[in-house]
């Protein structure tokens, strides 16, 4: 082969690779800087006031009334309200499906008293936290970066930059506040719903007492289980909220972008909300047991 061919087929095979090694570390730099200044941000809001008007019940008004924690208010009842009876049905069939399927292997070997434990632990572990955040980031995820994305091509973005208004303060920030508070209260209360699935399923349909169910199911739970699940709850806010917030502000290309940036938005919280969870998974119960 001469020199130039060669050379031609090593561009072509090297070429692609180095632009996806480029496409990658851009996209990793460009989400963890906005992710850092969406922290600079949270200077904007006032927490030592926000700490009294909940310690003080009769000083809601106050913060209700304040336009930046209005903001916060607003994305809180979006992503969490809005999201109770879509965490409690996915919640619900989970516990009673793994009910279901651990009785038919554990009727076997005579062992169904094992399934509040196995319930219990599955769901506070990992299937409360991770099909949480997947349900969270397939309709509010999505919702975020179609909502920047229309923002970004009608050009509203830019012209919050001429009132002199920071995108990023005023977008951005009330949005990974509401979902770093509201995934780990989502999370516990699908833990919650999960546990009663499974009860329903061991009491009404395989016989067992319910106070022995109950007595299994919490004897078998220490704070390490609940503590982990909310942890990766409060990683997978962050990771839903920043993948989101980075999208919609990146699209371009008017509808066809919005569409094509809420999708990239999906998949790729996806895969690092899994990614994330192995890692931990990995980490507090084998490196530090």
């Amino acid at each position: 082969m001469k020199p130039a061919a060669a050379e031609s087929v090593t561009r072509r095979l090297i070429a692609p690779l180095g632009e996806s090694s480029l496409a990658f570390f851009s996209y990793l730099g460009g989400s963890s800087l906005l992710l850092w200044q969406i922290l600079i941000g949270f200077g904007a809001l006032p927490w030592g006031r926000w700490v009294v008007n909940l310690a003080l019940p009769w000083r809601w008004k106050v913060l209700r009334n304040d336009r930046k924690w209005q903001l916060v208010l607003d994305q809180m009842e979006k992503v969490g309200v809005a999201s109770f009876p879509l965490v409690f049905l996915t919640s619900l069939f989970t516990g009673m499906v793994l009910a279901l399927q651990t009785a038919y292997q554990l009727q076997k070997i005579s062992a169904q008293l094992y399934i509040g434990a196995l319930v219990a632990l599955s769901m506070t572990r990992e299937l409360g936290p991770v099909l949480t955040a997947l349900v969270i980031a397939g309709r509010v995820g999505a919702a975020i970066t179609a909502e920047l994305g229309t923002m970004r091509v009608t050009e509203q973005i830019d012209a919050l930059h001429t009132l002199s208004t920071d995108p990023l303060r005023y977008l951005a920030v009330p949005r990974i506040v509401a979902l770093g508070v509201m995934l780990p209260m989502l999370t516990f209360y699908a833990d919650l719903i999960g546990i009663l699935g499974g009860y329903l399923v061991g009491v009404y349909k395989l016989g067992i007492g319910s106070s022995l169910y109950m007595n299994m199911t919490w004897n078998s739970l220490r704070f390490k289980d609940f503590f982990t699940g909310l942890f990766k709850a409060v990683v997978f806010a962050a990771i839903i909220s920043t993948i989101a917030c980075y999208e919609g502000f990146e699209t371009e290309g008017g509808a066809e972008g919005v569409g094509r940036s809420t999708t990239l938005s999906v998949v790729i919280s996806f895969i690092l909300i899994i990614a994330a969870d192995c890692f931990f998974t990995a980490l507090f119960y084998f490196v530090f047991p």
